[in-house]
């Protein structure tokens, strides 16, 4: 029996953790595989085109945790879309301080480098935000709001927080996410949706 090891998840997970840091220019593969603590040859057996099948399993792995986080979030405020707004702001303030203010957002961070530098992963950073924000839109048409304010209130929500992340890194506290979930709470409140008791 071949020997199973984790040096394909640890590499993904370093260069997310690296991407979400320092970008992805800045980010160098000898850096991962070195912090990673994969063996070069290992490296290759599993990613063998290099930073771009890496970079593009780091995406999808991002994306897919991002969207399993507000599915549940979604599930635990159903039919309530100011405690849903409140919960994401919660949650993303709490992210950033047990990072210590470090992590910015994998995909906000590629988006502002990779349109230069590579079409196809661009393409797929944006698929992510697409994919991730219809979520949020349709928790809120669960709230009662009509298709299209769902989903202008879901980008404007997603935008609020790409850039909470920026100034909660700047600034080193969350305070930012506390004054978003207020003012996107207001938005909420206006007539129209439908919320719970």
């Amino acid at each position: 029996m071949p020997r199973k090891t984790n040096a394909r998840a640890n590499a993904i997970a370093t260069a997310q953790r690296l991407f979400r840091i320092q970008g992805y220019t800045a980010t160098g593969l000898s850096q991962i595989i070195e912090e990673s603590g994969a063996p070069k040859g290992s490296f290759y057996f599993h990613f063998p085109r290099g930073k771009t099948q890496l970079a593009e399993e780091a995406i999808d792995q991002y994306v897919a945790n991002r969207i399993a986080v507000l599915q549940d979030i979604s599930a635990n405020t159903t039919g309530d879309a100011l405690k849903f707004v409140r919960q994401i702001f919660k949650t993303f303030a709490a992210e950033m301080i047990a990072s210590d203010f470090q992590y910015g957002c994998l995909m906000q961070n590629l988006a502002n480098e990779l349109p230069a530098l590579d079409a196809e992963l661009t393409q797929r950073v944006a698929r992510g935000f697409v994919d991730s924000t219809a979520v949020i839109a349709a928790h809120f048409r669960g709230c009662g709001f009509t298709p299209a304010r769902a989903s202008s209130t879901a980008s404007a929500l997603v935008a609020a927080l790409e850039g909470a992340r920026t100034i909660a890194r700047l600034e080193r506290t969350s305070a930012i996410f506390k004054t978003l979930a207020k003012v996107s709470a207001q938005q909420c409140s206006l007539p129209g949706p439908r919320r719970t008791a």
